[in-house]
């Protein structure tokens, strides 16, 4: 692998002669520069033999996210909107529009709300274990359902610094964390289960996080300092491919759900679309020059799709709707 390497000069003028001090302030390496080739992809469960028309009736759904999936929801356009829920937004992907046209009533929940403030893979096992009722009645952000009504259909979503692993951990890992590690992420999402097995009228849809964008800004002088003295806070390749990693055991069939009988659970895989269904361990659609992880207009419109088509399906297979 190549690295490439820009330097400046500093230059110290001591009491006798002139001293220049190269040091390093950027680092770009052909991995995190372009695609990352021929990544395993995983085996994902296949829904194919269920109808993919919209269902007969009008189905309740609750989004938790934050940016990226306020972003996905949102239709192209301007920024208009709070709290990450937008009307319009330029890297819009249409969801909204596409689902309440197929007959789901969105609800979401996101930044400045009980429900949606926490989103990270540590918050969802204490947020569904001891929150399970309010994210049920959720109308929007903490508003709740009258007349009794209650969401069928609950999509949850980590952003994506939840992708930024630091190590595979130790099994059998950690629910609680702190430290984002593949072990503790499996941890945390294998304590969701007897959760949703509670409820077995509803749908739980997990969207993977979406993917590191290829390219890293160029760190401050003083944090290149600090990496020289200390070592890197972490390498961006391998992050990339344990992002790979994780994000393939949740949707394989030999990977979260693989003990499982529950047919309420099903996993989205919104990483592996923005990775252009495999080509690289990062994404192929981010933004601001390739070094914004938010997705680009292109790649949520392209996820929207699917989306769309994979929730029909599930739905069917919960049996939500007929």
């Amino acid at each position: 692998m190549r690295h490439y390497v820009l330097w400046i000069a500093m230059v110290l003028v001591p009491v006798a002669g002139t001293i220049v001090l190269l040091l390093p302030v950027g680092e770009i390496n052909d991995a995190c520069m372009s695609v990352i080739e021929h990544p395993v992809r995983a085996k994902a469960l296949d829904l194919s033999s269920y109808p993919e028309g919209t269902p007969e009736r009008p189905v309740h759904l609750l989004f938790m996210h934050h940016s990226c999936g306020g972003q996905l929801l949102a239709a192209p356009g301007p920024d208009v909107g709070t709290n990450s829920i937008h009307s319009t937004h330029p890297n819009g992907g249409g969801l909204r529009a596409r689902l309440e046209n197929a007959s789901y009533l969105v609800h979401e929940a996101s930044y400045d709300s009980r429900i949606g403030q926490a989103t990270d893979i540590f918050d969802w096992p204490p947020k569904f274990r001891d929150r399970m009722a309010d994210i049920l009645a959720c109308d929007s952000q903490d508003l709740r359902h009258t007349n009794g009504r209650r969401n069928q259909i609950v999509v949850f979503k980590s952003c994506f610094p939840n992708n930024v692993f630091r190590s595979e951990g130790h099994a059998p890992g950690k629910a609680e964390g702190p430290d984002l590690t593949v072990w503790n992420a499996k941890a945390a999402y294998a304590a969701l289960l007897p959760e949703f097995a509670k409820h077995p009228d509803v749908l739980f849809v997990c969207v993977t996080a979406p993917p590191l964008a290829p390219k890293s800004a160029p760190k401050p002088l003083w944090r290149q300092l600090v990496s020289m003295v200390r070592g890197p806070a972490y390498d961006a390749v391998e992050a990339a491919r344990l992002a790979r990693e994780f994000n393939n055991w949740l949707v394989d069939q030999n990977g979260w759900l693989n003990t499982s009988t529950l047919t309420n659970v099903v996993i989205f895989d919104y990483y592996d679309i923005l990775t252009g269904e495999g080509v690289s361990n990062v994404s192929v659609y981010p933004t601001g020059d390739g070094f914004d992880s938010h997705p680009s207009s292109a790649g949520n419109q392209r996820a929207a799709e699917a989306f769309e088509r994979f929730l029909n399906r599930a739905v069917r297979r919960a049996g939500i709707t007929p």
